[in-house]
């Protein structure tokens, strides 16, 4: 896919990498009272279940080695979030997409292929073989991004045990 139009500044470093949407991306690095607010907004059009988040939790998110929140914004608001996981297992260094979330009023525009560009850009960057996710068969836009921009079905099964 050949990339253009654009160019979204990732973590704290000059690296620039280039975005197919006009989108600005960014790597949170503080846990902030806006990001927060953010999480709180946006989280719940993505579950019904889950609860609100501290400042601790989205703290040792924004501080972990492992996991990066990426935030998109469109008139310096917050309109999308992304967790991105990287972790090393016998086999490779693999990464994970967690809880994408494009606010509604925001959808369509180019927000969710921004926010997992990034995404991808920084786990290749990271040295990860592989980038997974998965998605609910009724999120079906998100779904058909998701195979534009790259991602293959797999023949699995996901499971989960509830701790």
């Amino acid at each position: 896919m050949t990339l253009s139009n654009f160019t979204a500044n990732l973590c704290n470093t000059d690296t620039l990498i280039v975005v197919a949407t006009l989108v600005p991306v960014e790597i949170a690095s503080q846990a902030t009272d806006e990001l927060l607010a953010a999480c709180h907004r946006l989280i719940p059009q993505l579950s019904s279940s889950a609860k609100p988040m501290t400042n601790g939790e989205l703290s040792e998110i924004v501080n972990s080695e492992s996991t990066f929140m990426f935030v998109a914004r469109v008139d310096n608001q917050i309109v999308g979030l992304l967790t991105l996981a990287i972790f090393r297992i016998p086999t490779a260094v693999r990464a994970w997409i967690e809880d994408v979330v494009v606010d509604t009023s925001a959808r369509g525009h180019g927000v969710g292929e921004a926010l997992n560009i990034a995404a991808i850009a920084e786990a290749k960057r990271r040295g990860a073989k592989t980038v997974d996710l998965t998605s609910r068969p009724s999120r079906e836009a998100a779904n058909r991004l998701y195979q534009r921009i790259g991602f293959v079905a797999r023949d699995t099964n996901v499971y989960r045990f509830e701790a």
